[in-house]
């Protein structure tokens, strides 16, 4: 697959099919786009090309946004790679960018530097100056260029439509398994393991701090969860942690992993993946470490229990 992130890398030269979005999360809905691009583009023999954007739009329109980050862009590449796309082109988000019309856009950008035959995008994508370009626009100016046009309407579960915003609604909430399964991946980011105050190792359950790599990274709910880090193509099992430990009255935010069976002094420093699998309980105050230690040790067989489906 080939990512180009600067207009000047183009060279494609010969006819695509294209989808446009930000394809925030890459859930199921996402996919289901990306794979009608692929498939159509191999029937027609012809590049499959997506065009996305990093930052995400709103962090640079929507000044001082809170929005959490659902995935980074090489989580996001990564994916596209898997679905076997030819060509991404990540366009840096700018606040110059943002006031490019969306004929502009289309005339400049699409149809330019890739002669689409085929258009496909979402049925709520809108692109260029203040959003102004829907996909009712798209369909008007692709018959203007004797180009096909495709809305995809919403993928939905029941009566569920799968969405970006639905998703980190059920992560927030601590639902990170059926967040996984309408995101058609398992829900993490990437941590730079580093060193905490040793409380875990000295309750005997040694356990390894982790930052995110990304800023404004999207946390699940505080709480103990059954997880699994990825470090070098090897995946670790475990449980980790998030929230304030309370049972010590601490009250700064520590995420931290438990892994059953790994060396932590091997691990500090590096980058791991840590996916949350299923959360088992709330975060719980004790009166004495003594209940706490019980607890864990319950946690740990719980989630040894649950690590059997993930074998």
């Amino acid at each position: 697959m080939d990512v180009l992130t600067s207009f000047k890398d183009i060279k494609q030269d010969g006819q695509a099919i294209v989808t446009i979005g930000s394809f925030d999360g890459l859930h199921r809905g996402h996919q289901e786009i990306i794979k009608k691009v692929v498939s159509k583009a191999q029937t027609q023999n012809v590049k499959s090309v997506v065009i996305t954007f990093d930052p995400h739009p709103r962090h640079v329109l929507d000044e001082g946004s809170a929005l959490p980050l659902l995935m980074s862009i090489d989580k996001k590449l990564s994916i596209l790679e898997s679905l076997s796309v030819d060509i991404v082109l990540v366009i840096p988000f700018t606040k110059e960018f943002s006031t490019i019309s969306p004929m502009e856009f289309m005339d400049e950008i699409v149809i330019k530097n890739f002669n689409p035959i085929h258009i496909i995008i979402g049925y709520d994508h809108h692109f260029g100056f203040n959003r102004e370009g829907s996909p009712e626009f798209l369909v008007k100016y692709s018959q203007s260029k004797d180009v096909t046009c495709e809305i995809v309407k919403a993928v939905m579960d029941d009566s569920i439509i799968l969405s970006s915003s639905h998703i980190r609604q059920l992560i927030h909430k601590g639902f990170v398994r059926r967040a996984s399964f309408e995101l058609g991946w398992v829900y993490g980011f990437k941590a730079v393991v580093v060193r905490g105050a040793g409380r875990g190792r000295d309750l005997s359950f040694p356990t390894a701090n982790f930052v995110p790599t990304e800023e404004n990274q999207l946390f699940p709910k505080n709480g103990v969860y059954f997880c699994r880090g990825r470090i070098n193509s090897k995946s670790l099992y475990g449980m980790c942690n998030l929230g304030t430990r309370p049972t010590f009255n601490e009250k700064d935010f520590v995420a931290e992993v438990h892994f059953f069976s790994q060396d932590l002094n091997n691990l500090y420093d590096k980058e791991i993946e840590i996916e949350f699998l299923e959360r088992i309980r709330d975060e719980i105050k004790f009166d004495k470490p003594k209940q706490l230690i019980n607890q864990l040790q319950n946690d740990k067989q719980f989630c040894k229990e649950l690590l059997k489906k993930y074998l």
